[in-house]
């Protein structure tokens, strides 16, 4: 598995896990339930990863869902 993207921001994650989805990629969302031992403050990145071999596709979606500004 590769890292996609780490982020905080629960918009992102939410989007680009639906984009990832539509387009055949099961992402893996770790980190999730980090806000626990946090504090809920939001301060720690969750992270997206996806199997190697949809790597390259999962970064082009990537770059998409981040240039429409979600």
């Amino acid at each position: 598995m590769k890292e996609l993207i780490r982020t905080n921001d629960p918009v992102l994650v939410s989007f680009l896990t639906h984009r990832l989805r539509e387009e055949g990629i099961e992402p893996f969302e770790m980190d999730v339930h980090m806000s626990l031992t946090e504090g809920s403050l939001g301060i720690l990145p969750k992270r997206i990863m996806v199997v190697d071999e949809d790597y390259g596709r999962a970064r082009i979606i990537l770059d998409e869902v981040q240039r429409s500004g979600t």
